[in-house]
């Protein structure tokens, strides 16, 4: 036994590589990027620390060449989950009471080599299969999520140290234990980063975890865990079980020994699972922690003495940068009128000079969104505004999945802030624009406000009294909020990152916040002087 209070490692923001013409690594990812593209990866599920293979394949396509396959994914039948069951609840007890300096060395170590010798891998992995261009991968599969590994474990050591106060003659403590039973992880497609966080951070805190990748990131997700178990995470803690999402969440969800689900996706999906775990919750032996992040319709909003040119930049980043699929990505704008006859046109000419294509050529801004279904739906709601009175459409619009699918950054100016583009999630490259009467500040802010949304929102102005007024009056309709700046790309350990409403129970990823939920605390008294005499002073005669 080591008796010693340990100390991690300072974590630091993992430097972003530049992949400019001529660097090294530049070209070792597209070495990398060459090699993922000429082979067909068979992924396997991973259960007890055992690779699961069978006949029951889905193809795992690319975004930007739906012909190209890039992996067959082995999808788990009930006994699958079943034995995935007993091994997460069989290793829960003893990985719980491994010392916490053991748990944190694994993923330690998992950054490491995702720093180093994973790098180009789980990057071109997220290049091919998510459609992210090389700058959006590398903060990414890269970036973020060494960030994520390591600030968590610094805050997991913080959370530790946090102790009770303790009066003269008696010693209170606080042990952080973890959740009794078993974490299900539910996982986008649009984040490497976010969908290994949800299956690491809960197993951090040393709960046992079931993990559901989404079928489109089964790529990045597969090298996820075979550096976890380079890393030494022992068998059975993280079960990756991709599979029917409605039979997986039929079994897991009724089994008593739930004790937490840690998601990203879609409001509706997120209300259905609260509500089956209401419909279950006498079978439970615990309350189940319920932490997701669900969707946004986030906004920028500007104020006359904007600057133009940041304003421009702000909106082109915050919208397109990668196809839209951020929960961050800024859907909607409220722009006045006097700055709007200021940039409408070099909004329009920066916004058709967006290069769009396959990730593999590093020159173009944007690619393809994820797959036919999310095409097929953005699709339809440029048609509708199309067709709507009083939009209109002034870049863009055009879309073609013959060889990919691929969207057009597409711009629609609106004369009613209730339209459907302005109020409905799109989940792709559209931003819809609600120029607004400059006397109408008021009213605007009212409408901005009015979302059921509240993820990130950011503001634009130089009039301190405005971006005052407009903080205080938005409060609630961003978890995340920016001034003068794009309201995406929030980095761990800096910008905590969540939102409330229907985007989420706002538990703040890249945060202690979000780890507190996987644990559960004991409270500890040791007196040293206990009582001789039950009765009190106020009992003499």
């Amino acid at each position: 036994m080591t008796n010693a209070l340990f100390k991690t490692p300072l974590p630091v923001n993992e430097p972003i590589f530049t992949y400019h013409p001529g660097s090294q690594e530049r070209e070792l990812l597209q070495a990398e990027l060459q090699k993922q593209s000429q082979v067909c990866v068979e992924i396997p599920a991973s259960i007890n620390g055992n690779p699961i293979y069978g006949e029951s394949k889905e193809p795992v396509r690319s975004p930007q060449n739906h012909q190209h396959i890039l992996a067959h994914c082995y999808q788990c039948r009930g006994d699958d989950i079943e034995t995935a069951l007993t091994s997460t609840l069989e290793v829960r007890k003893k990985w719980a009471n491994l010392p916490w300096e053991q748990r944190a060395s694994v993923f330690l170590k998992a950054a490491e080599l995702i720093s180093g010798k994973y790098r180009y891998a789980i990057n071109a992995a997220t290049m091919l299969g998510q459609g992210k261009t090389v700058q959006q991968a590398e903060i990414d599969s890269a970036c973020e999520l060494i960030d994520f590994l390591r600030f968590n474990v610094h805050y997991m050591a913080e959370i530790y140290q946090q102790q009770p106060h303790s009066p003269k003659g008696m010693w209170n403590r606080s042990e952080v234990r973890p959740l009794e039973g078993f974490v299900y992880a539910i996982t986008p497609f649009n984040f490497t980063a976010i969908a290994a966080n949800l299956a690491a951070s809960p197993a951090m805190m040393g709960c046992s975890v079931l993990w559901k990748p989404a079928p489109t990131s089964m790529l990045s997700s597969w090298i996820f865990m075979q550096i976890l178990t380079e890393a030494g995470l022992p068998a059975g803690v993280i079960n990756m079980i991709p599979g029917d999402p409605v039979m997986i969440s039929e079994k897991l969800m009724s089994h008593p020994h739930l004790s937490g689900i840690h998601f990203t996706g879609s409001s509706k999906t997120f209300q259905h699972l609260w509500k089956t775990c209401g419909e279950n919750i006498d079978r439970y032996r615990q309350y189940p922690r319920i932490v997701g992040e669900t969707g946004g319709k986030d906004f920028i909003f500007a104020h006359h003495s904007a600057d133009p040119e940041e304003l421009i930049i702000g909106l082109l980043r915050g919208a397109f940068e990668y196809q839209g699929q951020k929960c961050s990505a800024a859907s909607r704008a409220y722009i006045p009128h006097s700055l709007w006859e200021k940039i409408k046109d070099p909004l329009i000419k920066k916004c058709a000079d967006l290069s769009m294509g396959d990730p593999k050529d590093f020159s173009d801004f944007l690619g393809a969104v994820i797959d036919k279904r999310a095409f097929d739906r953005i699709k339809m709601s440029i048609d509708r505004a199309k067709k709507t009175p009083g939009a209109e459409i002034i870049v863009g619009g055009k879309c073609d999945d013959q060889v990919g699918y691929f969207i057009e950054p597409t711009i629609i100016v609106t004369n009613d802030p209730n339209s459907e583009t302005m109020t409905e999630e799109l989940f792709g490259p559209v931003l819809t624009i609600f120029p607004y009467h400059d006397k109408d500040l008021t009213e605007t802010i009212a409408h901005c406000n009015n979302s059921k949304y509240s993820l990130t929102g950011a503001i634009y102005g130089k009039d301190r009294f405005v971006l005052s007024e407009l903080m205080s009056d938005l409060t609630d309709a961003a978890g995340n909020f920016y001034i003068n700046d794009k309201p995406t790309g929030a980095v761990v350990g800096q910008q905590p990152f969540g939102g409330s409403r229907l985007s989420g129970t706002n538990d703040k990823a890249g945060s202690y916040l979000n780890l507190l939920r996987w644990t559960s605390h004991r409270t500890i008294k040791e007196n040293f002087t206990p009582f001789t005499d039950y009765r009190y002073p106020h009992m003499d005669k």
